[in-house]
């Protein structure tokens, strides 16, 4: 009989349909991790850059050594130095 398919192709077919779905799901949890990663590194690097773009220079007023690029700030002049 030609149009009809055995028992045989069947399981096969629902057996590879199972692997290629659990693939598929294993491929999609190992994305998502690497996104938050990517994500995270992103963060890390933009608040590093605009710490740096935001500080202070010498001479620059500060009120805290925070607000400095070297961390230091004279705190009778409020000027880092």
């Amino acid at each position: 009989m030609r149009g009809q398919l055995s028992v045989e192709m069947l399981v096969v077919f629902v057996v590879i349909l199972g692997i290629v779905v659990l693939v598929a799901s294993v491929m999609m949890k190992s994305a998502n991790k690497a996104a938050d990663k990517v994500e995270q590194k992103t963060d890390t690097v933009l608040n590093a850059s605009d710490r740096d773009y935001n500080s202070g220079r010498a001479g620059d007023y500060c009120a805290s050594a925070e607000d400095c690029r070297s961390g230091n700030c004279d705190s009778y002049s409020s000027k880092c130095y």
